[in-house]
């Protein structure tokens, strides 16, 4: 398979899963790889993605997968490939982000009562990316079999249908009841949707495969669908997790030299850019819920939040907030970025109704205000002068990108607490040197600053996305992946 002119729309090849967390992100991701290994133009998309990891990207914002789906296509991250991204901030209520901007009329809606506002330039955005590429995959949402979404359902069979997509459906095996998920959803699948379907996958499997027969077969006799690959487990793929915190497992490589705890509040935001700790030969990565969670560590780190107010409330009613303070009291590393670095201020101020007023931690000497306009772009800055803990990132440029509302200054009696370590108040450090905020996302993912943190570098994302198309190209069924786009 080779490069060749463009006759037609792309070719769509749409993942589909049982279940949320069912794999779709990732095979999607080594999807695009795979296909632009051929010599093809590629590009991701997903209709409706709700995420508080997100990129900035042109035109605005993202949800992370659809940007590193990009990346593994070797295309231009823009927003037509996530065109609806709902940012949760709160159990009822989502802000709701349109072709890569803030829309607070949509924001208001109810649920229901958007899919319509949204399909015409869902649908353009995928029309556009089909007439511009050779293949085009695209990831569904949670299942595209749930009865009482289905009238509704803009993200997963309206969709195929729109686009004609070649589906494959995955199931996470390791869960259990494997079977009765692909059956299920098939079976509560209209006909016409049935006939999208082009093969199931068997996903997170451990074991010996020869045990999964007569199961694939009698599945296919009942459905018409045939068992196209069976994945291995596989816990080290390197690829960010879409939904929640990667796992509640620590690991290191090699002796740890280091422990990092990062707290894992309900509204945690831009997660994914600590995959890149999980690589760091001695590093092992925590994810904080209570006190205990972070006794011993040598970092906390304060990371982002969809809504600052609520998450700094969760963290005092776990009584973190006297840990937090407790470790920078003993000269511990405490680190905050954007909503972290807000919560370590003195105060949240919030005159427009965006997030909510609240006192902060008082380890940095800042007064936080939510402004109407967001903040959204990228950045690249060099730190200043910084001490203790955080010297060695002194005169070290770093890339990465700003998501935020809020806009920080110092406490106008209290600047001899601290001082600013980045043009235009993007960082922040205290005067015993241990406590540092800082409002670009992607520190760790900057190849200078983990050099000069940990003397280490880690799996660049391009071997990354090799990976990812290498394991499928070794699991899927011979000839499926081509026969999904002839």
């Amino acid at each position: 398979m080779s490069s060749k002119a463009k006759s037609g729309p792309a070719r769509c090849v749409m993942v589909l899963g049982t279940t949320s967390g069912a794999g779709k992100s990732w095979l999607a991701t080594a999807l695009c790889r795979w296909y632009a290994r051929q010599g093809l133009k590629v590009a991701p998309f997903k209709a409706q993605n709700m995420s508080n990891n997100a990129r900035v990207v042109d035109g605005g914002e993202i949800g992370s997968a659809q940007y590193f789906q990009a990346l593994a296509a070797n295309a231009l991250p823009d927003v037509r490939m996530n065109p609806l991204l709902l940012k949760p901030e709160r159990d009822t209520h989502s802000q709701v982000v349109l072709m890569g901007q803030v829309s607070e009329e949509l924001s208001a809606l109810p649920w229901r009562g958007r899919s319509e506002r949204v399909w015409p330039p869902i649908a353009q955005a995928l029309d556009e990316l089909r007439n511009e590429n050779d293949v085009v995959v695209i990831e569904g949402a949670g299942s595209p079999a749930e009865i009482n979404l289905m009238a509704s359902d803009i993200v997963n069979m309206r969709i195929a249908r729109h686009a004609q997509a070649r589906c494959l459906l995955a199931t996470d095996i390791d869960r259990g009841g494997a079977f009765a998920h692909l059956y299920g959803t098939w079976a509560l699948l209209p006909e016409a949707d049935r006939a999208l379907l082009r093969g199931f996958v068997l996903n997170k499997f451990r074991g010996d495969a020869s045990l999964l027969a007569p199961a694939p077969q009698q599945l296919q006799e009942l459905t018409g669908v045939p068992t196209v690959a069976t994945l291995p487990m596989w816990w080290q793929h390197g690829l960010p997790e879409e939904d929640g915190v990667f796992d509640d497992r620590s690991r290191a490589s090699g002796t740890v030299t280091r422990t990092v705890a990062v707290v894992a509040y309900p509204r945690i935001s831009n997660l994914d850019e600590f995959q890149a700790l999980k690589n760091v030969p001695g590093v092992r990565l925590v994810w904080a819920r209570t006190p205990a969670d972070v006794a011993g560590t040598d970092w906390i780190v304060l990371p982002g939040s969809k809504h600052t107010s609520g998450d700094l409330a969760w963290l005092r009613a776990q009584g973190l907030d006297r840990a937090v303070a407790a470790h920078a009291e003993r000269g511990g590393a405490v680190l905050g970025i954007c909503g972290g670095l807000q919560m370590l201020g003195e105060a949240l101020v919030d005159p427009h109704g965006i997030d909510g007023n609240a006192p902060g931690l008082g380890l940095l000497p800042l007064v936080t205000v939510f402004a109407r306009e967001k903040t959204v772009q990228h950045r690249a800055a060099t730190f200043g002068e910084l001490t203790g803990t955080w010297g060695p990132l002194s005169g070290v440029p770093v890339a990465g990108y700003e998501i935020h509302h809020g806009q920080t200054a110092a406490h106008p009696q209290m600047a001899q607490d601290g001082q600013a370590v980045m043009p235009d108040g993007l960082a922040w450090q205290n005067a015993r040197g241990n406590v540092l905020g800082i409002y670009l996302h992607g520190l760790f993912e900057d190849p200078g600053t983990l050099h000069a943190l940990f003397g280490a570098s880690v799996p660049t994302l391009d071997a990354t996305f090799d990976g990812l198309a290498d394991f499928i190209d070794t699991h899927f069924d011979a000839g499926v992946l081509a026969g999904l786009i002839a």
